[in-house]
């Protein structure tokens, strides 16, 4: 059995490699590979558009080091803990970016042990992600509300505007500048409504944004969306508007040379007759 047990504190990997065996085992040296890289990759309606880009288009990589634990020769029966600290070097003027899973736009660190062993014996490898935090920004992020009103007159890029039932739904969000450790929070309500409400959702949307000299590609996805609201609701009623933020699939806002990654919240009212209102909202994240 080959395992391992991470804890980044500031910029020191440390952790322990546990190796368990019934027999000695024989080997030829152990050793840790540390890898941190951004992946970036173009839409399907984007790869004939950006040919140049897609063919050049290259991971970037942040940190790539090896160390090595131990020397070849032997390990007893049973089991063996390994105990390391691994300094999180950049590649030259790298930045080290938090880690981050989205759709176009991949950032991710990994640790891999290797244990080498003799030409008939298959060399044992195990890999694991960790996970790298941005440092907290310096000073007070300052709130920015944002109130909202919505009828069929605000909205955009709507064809037959007279048909539309009559509404007016306001609200308020606390805060578009959010700390991603705390929730979106706000309120809204559904003033009148000629048409019976049929659900209220949030929906959190990633864009992201990868390029070059030839171009740039720019492309939403989401990333959840939270019903606060099921069925034709009491008017006048104030409707709370909570969201956390998922790890992995949020970071901070980040903006670079090659790519960038941004994220919005869009407020959905479904209507009986099937009409679909949204406000969008754009977000800026940070890490306090």
């Amino acid at each position: 059995m080959f395992s391992c047990c991470l804890l980044s504190h500031q910029e020191v990997l440390s952790g322990v490699v546990v190796i368990t065996s019934k027999d000695t085992v024989q080997h030829q040296g152990i050793s840790l590979t540390m890898e941190g890289s951004v992946n970036l990759q173009l839409s399907a309606k984007s790869v004939g558009v950006f040919e140049a880009f897609y063919n050049s288009v290259k991971p970037i990589q942040i940190i790539n080091s090896t160390i090595e634990m131990v020397k070849p020769g032997k390990l007893p029966s049973g089991k063996t803990e390994i105990p390391f600290e691994f300094p999180l070097h950049m590649k030259g003027n790298k930045v080290l970016y938090e880690t981050y899973h989205g759709v176009f736009v991949n950032i991710q660190y990994t640790l891999r042990c290797d244990m080498r062993r003799s030409l008939l014996a298959k060399d044992l490898t195990k890999t694991c992600e960790f996970i790298v935090h941005s440092l907290s920004q310096k000073g007070k992020l300052l709130p920015s509300p944002v109130d909202f009103t919505i009828t069929p007159e605000t909205l955009q890029n709507v064809k037959e505007r007279a048909s539309l039932p009559k509404f007016l739904i306001r609200g308020h969000l606390n805060s578009t500048n959010c700390v991603i450790t705390q929730p979106l929070t706000g309120e809204l309500v559904v003033e009148s409504a000629e048409a019976a409400v049929k659900s209220i959702e949030l929906q959190l949307v990633r864009v992201e944004t990868c390029g070059c000299a030839e171009g740039y590609a720019r492309d939403a996805t989401e990333i959840q969306n939270i019903q606060i609201a099921d069925g034709d609701v009491c008017r006048g009623l104030p409707i709370p508007i909570y969201m956390v933020f998922p790890r992995l699939f949020t970071c901070p806002t980040l903006e670079t040379t090659n790519f960038k990654v941004e994220f919005e919240v869009n407020i959905v009212v479904l209507l009986h007759d099937d009409h679909l209102i949204t406000e969008n909202f754009p977000l800026k994240l940070c890490r306090m």
